[in-house]
């Protein structure tokens, strides 16, 4: 007999509504990276999930609108890579599952650079930016698979009309993915290459 779940759902860690209770608001991309960074050694040193963060903030006033960090390996979901938690949270906040609704123009600001299935998320989602710390070579470094995108994937998102900023804080990016290396957390790659 057949038989699969009839729902898939996913829980925060506790810790993350308080950590976000401390952003500042700013509309500064590097105070913003910094508090996302933040966010992922957290994530980290909590070990609730992989070495990567990602919050949406309103683009004119720089409100913190979702704050999500990776939950691939503590709950199980290839998924739910940071940019999708925090797509997703938004996504729920406001309703909708095109974030071009929101009430103001939105930015992802990432810890890393989108793998090839956050790419893919990324113009579906809605929003209208998307600021990035550490290079997809990085978190090659350390060992994870980003998947196939093309060589200039910031373009694609151009084309859209998402804007694309890249390498805010990117030596504090790299010392989280670093860490996360040297604190033996798992790098999960099912291609195991």
């Amino acid at each position: 007999m057949f038989d699969q779940p009839s729902a898939i759902s996913f829980q925060l860690p506790p810790w993350v509504n308080e950590f976000a209770a401390t952003y500042r608001q700013t509309t500064d991309a590097q105070q913003q990276m910094a508090f996302v960074l933040a966010a992922a050694q957290r994530n980290i040193e909590k070990e609730t999930g992989g070495p990567f963060a990602a919050a949406i903030f309103a683009a004119d006033n720089g409100e913190l609108v979702a704050l999500g960090v990776n939950l691939v390996t503590t709950q199980g979901l290839s998924a739910l890579h940071a940019e999708v938690v925090a797509i997703s949270l938004a996504q729920r906040k406001f309703d909708t599952y095109d974030l071009s609704e929101a009430p103001r123009r939105l930015r992802l600001v990432s810890s890393t650079e989108p793998c090839a299935m956050c790419l893919g998320a990324i113009p579906w989602s809605g929003v209208g930016e998307l600021i990035t710390g550490a290079r997809e070579e990085d978190a090659r470094a350390i060992g994870f698979d980003e998947g196939a995108k093309p060589e200039n994937w910031s373009a694609t998102l151009d084309e859209r009309g998402i804007q694309v900023t890249t390498d805010i804080l990117r030596r504090d990016a790299k010392k989280v993915l670093q860490h996360y290396l040297e604190t033996s957390g798992t790098v999960y790659n099912a291609s195991k290459d």
